[in-house]
């Protein structure tokens, strides 16, 4: 039964690299908004808002187009609204509702929508490479020290291994389902890190406890 289930694991591995790769030179990943191309207005409301009043009137003109609101200036009476695209009749219809909503006398014309290039992924995870590589090392000491009795070599080599499927295996399955890299993408990144460190220590122990027996 044991070595069934690990065949289908196997298997199930491996669909979901190449499934993934494939969708990743086909498809590419998906990025939350605010790290696509898209574009931008702002707008200086007089009043604080909610931000309730500004998503209704954003869900009538952008309809399934998804939309990122965020307040601006030290008052919160300006927000400012991004979206993959703003067409000029969008443009018109949004500040019309804006203008009935909160008493402003904004012209479509005189509101400029600024283009926002995409952020590379590589700039989302570059502030956590050095972190990343200091813990790892320290991690790898530990490993080292904590396993000297088995082969060493073998036991960092099957711990970035292990630490490397694992990571590709997310990476295929955010490839796969689609699911957007933006703020809870580093948080899984670091829980599927921890959980195969735990799954190669788990290793690592059951070896050393059948050296152990073998010692004494």
């Amino acid at each position: 039964m044991e070595k069934k289930n690990t065949k289908v694991l196997i298997i199930l591995i491996a669909l979901i690299l190449v499934i993934g790769t494939i969708m990743i030179f086909t498809k590419g990943l998906k990025f939350e908004l605010k790290y696509q191309d898209s574009k931008k207005l702002e707008l200086n409301l007089g009043k604080e808002f909610e931000r309730k009043d500004i998503e209704e009137i954003t869900d009538e003109v952008f309809e399934r187009q998804q939309v990122l609101i965020q307040e601006i200036e030290l008052y919160k009476d300006s927000v400012s609204i991004t979206t993959s695209e703003i067409t000029e009749k969008q443009k018109e219809n949004l500040i019309t509702k804006i203008n009935e909503k909160y008493g402003t006398d904004y012209k479509a014309e005189n509101v400029a929508v600024e283009k926002v290039a995409h952020v590379r992924g590589r700039d989302i995870i570059k502030p956590y490479i050095l972190p990343f590589v200091i813990s790892s090392l320290i991690i790898l000491v530990y490993i080292i020290v904590r396993y000297y009795k088995l082969n060493i070599l073998k036991v960092i080599m099957k711990t970035v291994g292990i630490i490397t499927l694992a990571q590709m295996v997310l990476l295929g399955i955010i490839a796969i389902t689609r699911m957007p890299i933006g703020n809870f993408t580093i948080p899984l990144v670091i829980f599927v890190y921890m959980f195969s460190l735990y799954i190669s220590t788990a290793i690592f122990e059951k070896e050393l406890e059948n050296v152990t027996v073998e010692e004494n």
